[in-house]
């Protein structure tokens, strides 16, 4: 297995800095700092970000966007049962050309599910103009290139927009360590690139690809506990559902004939 690594610094961002947003921000630190939430403060300052604050985007049980929150609020399992937060996330699933499936271990930082194997990327459209745009799933794609490129330094070009191919959704809620979660309407992303990789340590622990055996492998490992391999519940819930009869689909060219973005499969 050869994973291409890239070299080199990671880009800058584009951001303009906005005052208001800075000041949002601090006050959101200082919060967490008065309410003793430590593993919140080490989150927010390496995820969120300063100048948009940057906001999930709520939706009801059929996708129908019905406001905003920030990141903390919609993985607190507090808010997320007295609430009933929900909020659109997406999982991308990058293969290469040789047909593996790129596979990533959370890292050590993450609030939820720390160091658990997981699909290649799995995030949130933000509530910004060019994330929100519901036509053919545009807004999520747009934020599917963005976060490989801040989590595995993945280079826009080579994950064009145009080649994620957007499958279905599933909504699923899932405790982390009691205090946190995730309640999200997940859109699943499939797209087949060779890419150039630069993982970020405070993302990414570890990458691999794997072939259907070898992530046969990985789950039976994860079932039995051994060498303390752990899968994310959103992950093992569209292995468990999809995964191989869509990877199937993938190597013999049939896989927009799998496309159905009408249901919305819940799943526990």
């Amino acid at each position: 297995m050869y994973i291409h690594r890239c070299h080199g610094c990671r880009p800058e961002t584009s951001h303009v800095p906005r005052p208001v947003g800075y000041f949002v921000f601090y006050f959101h630190i200082l919060m967490l700092i008065t309410l003793n939430h430590v593993h919140f403060i080490l989150y927010s300052l390496i995820c969120l970000c300063p100048i948009d604050f940057q906001l999930c985007i709520l939706v009801d049980e059929n996708d129908k966007v019905v406001g905003h929150d920030t990141k903390y609020n919609c993985h607190l399992m507090e808010k997320i049962e007295k609430e009933n937060l929900l909020h659109r996330a997406f999982s991308v699933f990058l293969f290469n050309s040789k047909y593996e499936l790129l596979l990533q271990q959370r890292s050590t930082t993450k609030v939820t599910f720390p160091l658990v194997w997981t699909n290649t990327c799995c995030s949130h459209p933000l509530y910004r103009e060019t994330e929100l745009i519901d036509e053919n799933a545009l807004g999520v794609r747009n934020a599917a290139q963005r976060r490989l490129l801040d989590e595995l330094g993945i280079p826009a070009e080579d994950v064009p927009v145009d080649e994620f191919i957007p499958l279905g959704h599933i909504l699923y809620k899932a405790p982390s360590d009691g205090k946190w979660g995730e309640h999200e309407l997940d859109y699943l992303l499939f797209i087949v690139r060779d890419v150039c990789l630069k993982p970020n340590p405070d993302e990414v622990k570890d990458i691999k690809y794997v072939n259907p055996q070898q992530l046969k492998e990985l789950v039976r490992k994860a079932d039995v506990g051994e060498d303390g391999v752990k899968l994310s519940p959103w992950f093992r819930l569209i292995v468990d559902n999809f995964l191989f009869e869509w990877w199937d689909r993938v190597h013999n060219g049939t896989l927009h004939e799998a496309v159905d973005m009408k249901t919305i499969h819940k799943l526990t």
